[in-house]
């Protein structure tokens, strides 16, 4: 169990009440870093590789703009939705911080659908990750950040668990605070795929 510091001001929000807790948040933070040069790679990859579209289709022919600003909405969406979470979160109610964050993943979930959806449409009009360099990098690229909301959704879902089971402790707000770091990361990064591969892409 965490160590409350006694020392700590009352209107020190609860996940940094104690010193593990500000010394994970801020290992987090390191972590994320991490993550941003991952990501940072990735693009630079495709960026390189965004020509190469010989053998294969456009990607302008394929993308669909309306359903990329609905995967968007989904998102950014959860987005303000995990906020709220955090809002409530600090005013110590267990369950609208639940509430929240089920919407949250419930957003995520329709986020994942769509792009299995669009994946599944990508393959069967002949793009896929070998058809040439550019559709590898694409299918790289969102196929990790997909893969992290997968991995964002599953972990969000046990701290709902652990917060439904042990309410609101330093402990349990400290896991909450900085899986929301990890979803708002998330939606931080669609950004940046959305404008610089779709609509990149659609307005060429």
């Amino acid at each position: 169990m965490a160590h409350v510091n006694n020392n700590v001001s009352p209107n020190t929000p609860l996940e940094y009440q104690s010193e593990i807790g500000r010394l994970n948040i801020f290992g987090f933070w390191i972590f994320l870093g991490a993550e941003m040069a991952l990501f940072a790679t990735i693009f630079a990859a495709y960026f390189a590789l965004a020509d190469s579209t010989g053998g294969g289709p456009l990607p302008g022919e394929l993308f669909d703009l309306k359903g990329t600003l609905t995967m968007t909405f989904l998102l950014l969406t959860s987005s303000f939705t995990c906020g709220l979470a955090i809002h409530e979160m600090r005013r110590n109610s267990v369950k609208s911080t639940v509430v929240w964050l089920i919407i949250t993943l419930l957003f995520g979930l329709g986020f994942l659908y769509m792009e299995i959806n669009e994946f599944m449409h990508l393959v069967s009009e002949g793009a896929n990750i070998g058809t040439n360099a550019f559709w590898s990098s694409f299918f790289v690229l969102t196929g990790t950040h997909g893969l992290h909301v997968s991995l964002g959704i599953g972990w969000i879902s046990l701290i709902i668990i652990q917060v439904l089971k042990r309410g609101l402790t330093p402990d349990t707000a400290k896991k909450v605070f900085i899986s929301s770091l990890y979803w708002h990361f998330l939606d931080f990064v669609w950004i940046f795929v959305f404008t610089g591969v779709y609509l990149l892409r659609l307005v060429e």
